[in-house]
């Protein structure tokens, strides 16, 4: 027998032992106790900010909100109900933006949102390279 019959049953047994593993079966950490808690991190909550609303950009004039797809001139309206509805606190709208909307899109809703009365837009971009392999948020 030569190194090449070991190469192979030793691979063999990897194998079949990682194939076989419940890591690989279903990956993730099992958690046996019913009293979990996540882990609290003191910093998370000072730098963690609230949104009032979310709208979804996919192109020029093209924006979706909970109620349906929108043009600008719509979302001028809508924009400052939803101020209004928020809590007595500082009113965020966040800007979900396909990688297909242009830089000028981007301020013309900055200015309508700062014209509504949001105190702030935060903006959650989606590369180009995340649309071609699938992957999402």
């Amino acid at each position: 027998m030569d190194g090449l019959f070991y190469t192979n049953v030793v691979l063999l047994g990897l194998f079949f032992g990682l194939f076989g593993s419940r890591f690989i079966l279903s990956p993730g950490i099992a958690i046996e106790r019913s009293d979990f808690k996540l882990v609290h991190s003191s910093g998370a909550r000072s730098t963690a900010i609230a949104t009032t609303a979310v709208i979804s950009v996919l192109g020029s004039d093209m924006v979706f909100t909970d109620v349906g797809r929108m043009n600008f001139a719509e979302l001028a309206i809508w924009l400052p109900t939803q101020v209004a509805r928020g809590n007595e606190g500082e009113a965020r709208l966040l800007v979900r933006a396909d990688s297909k909307v242009s830089a000028q899109d981007l301020m013309r809703l900055n200015d309508l949102a700062k014209r509504a009365g949001f105190s702030g837009v935060q903006l959650a971009l989606e590369s180009r390279d995340a649309q071609g392999t699938g992957d999402s948020r």
